[in-house]
């Protein structure tokens, strides 16, 4: 079983930013694919960035140019960088892991993932 931990969330305006962090528990962190979901009050949970096992990643359309999804294997934490911050960015944030290799294409389907946090709330204000 592999525990997610999100952190990192908060409350700030347009324009601004926050890194959101995720804690792993699995033991062999490193294959493990891993991404970035967002569901707003009302919608559809969605993928916001993935990163697989072999470092490739992948955006949403709406958060390219703007988040950055990244990993650190030693201390085995996923990071979310995300600037220039808009309001409809906000939403609660997921942390989602699977072991092994996902395909690129595939790396923001939520049916890809056995794995979930907690989540970590942001709200942008205008």
């Amino acid at each position: 079983q592999v525990q997610l931990v999100e952190s990192g969330g908060g409350s700030v305006q347009a324009g601004g930013s926050l890194r959101l962090s995720c804690v792993a528990s699995a033991y062999t962190y490193a294959t493990y694919s891993m991404a970035w979901f967002r569901q707003a009050p009302g919608k559809e949970r969605e993928g916001v960035a993935g990163i697989n096992d072999g470092l490739s990643t992948r955006y949403a359309d709406s958060v390219k140019g703007r988040f950055t999804i990244s990993r650190d294997n030693d201390k085995k934490i996923l990071y979310l960088e995300m600037n220039n911050l808009k309001p409809e960015d906000t939403a609660m944030y997921y942390c989602a892991a699977v072991w092994g290799w996902v395909r690129p294409e595939t790396l923001l389907m939520s049916d890809e993932y056995k794995y979930w946090g907690q989540g970590t709330q942001v709200t942008v204000s205008s």
